[in-house]
């Protein structure tokens, strides 16, 4: 609770984050800087992809499981398609799930949060329909609604949202339970001001720290269960290039192209790094104590 008193103080106080305060920043947390700096590179390779990386689905039978070399930097796999490209093609897949799912599941839980933290008696109906969905392991709860409607990116986005809805909204709840109680939130009710406006000024801005390191958490999250949807056949259609189908489609011939798997599997690692240590910066950035504590 650490973290969230003092995101909220930050907030409480009147401090605001300005453009001009990033070099700053980034000195002050270099988490921030190498994490974002991963990211925003590979964001980057993901969207000019189509200007150097070639055509993924191009299939050569003649030169299949073929070593890296000057034409395929990665070499081939076993369909012949060139690793690289498809390596750099399937970026834009973990980054879109991972971004689109950490937005969905932060505006649905801020919704649920702030409705059941302010509200006692939808609280308690709310909540437990959530630690109901808490109990059901993420990837099951994934894999039964991507059954019902089939594979696709965006009934993928949707399932990694909703399982990862009810951990949002719980802590914005305790967000909204410990703002609710102070002083100036009570003296704007007091003064008349009507219930939209004292939370759209006092109490939704504090829970915007505690957002922003959760999202980073939820987007990492989002990102490996992505390939772990992929791999097992229930995610991405085979069609489209993705780290998860890249690494089930080549585990056979790893002693024969090793960069078939090592090629999508050191991206997806270096991906998921780059979105933690972006998290770990935020997370230190609002509460100065934990990096003293390291």
């Amino acid at each position: 609770m650490t973290v969230l008193s003092s995101a909220v103080e930050y907030v409480s106080a009147g401090s605001r984050l300005q453009i001009g305060d990033l070099p700053r920043l980034a000195r002050r947390n270099p988490l921030v800087a190498v994490g974002g700096g991963l990211l925003g590179l590979l964001i980057i390779l993901a969207l000019a992809a189509p200007l150097y990386a070639g055509d993924p689905g191009n299939m050569d039978p003649f030169r299949r499981l073929q070593p890296p070399s000057a034409e395929m930097w990665f070499g081939s796999d076993n369909l012949g398609r060139d690793v690289f490209a498809r390596t750099i093609f399937g970026a834009r897949i973990s980054l879109l799930v991972g971004l689109m799912s950490a937005a969905c599941a932060a505006l649905a839980g801020l919704l649920i949060g702030v409705t059941a933290g302010y509200s006692r008696s939808i609280d308690k109906i709310v909540m437990r329909v959530m630690d109901g969905l808490m109990s059901i392991p993420t990837i099951l709860l994934a894999i039964a609604l991507i059954s019902l409607t089939g594979p696709g990116i965006g009934i993928l986005i949707v399932a990694i949202a909703v399982s990862e809805t009810p951990a949002v909204a719980r802590l914005v709840r305790s967000v909204v339970l410990g703002v609710r109680e102070r002083p100036y939130v009570e003296a704007a009710l007091c003064g008349g001001a009507r219930l939209p406006k004292v939370l759209w000024r006092h109490i939704l801005p504090s829970t915007v720290p505690a957002l922003m390191v959760q999202g980073a958490t939820v987007s990492a999250s989002a990102i490996l269960t992505e390939a772990v949807l992929s791999f097992l056949g229930v995610g991405v259609p085979p069609e489209i290039p993705s780290w998860g189908n890249m690494i089930a489609s080549s585990r056979l011939y790893l002693a024969i192209a090793p960069m078939t798997i090592f090629a999508p599997g050191i991206c997806l690692a270096v991906t998921v790094l780059a979105v933690n240590l972006l998290g770990d910066g935020v997370r230190d950035l609002f509460d100065p104590s934990a990096k003293r504590r390291r």
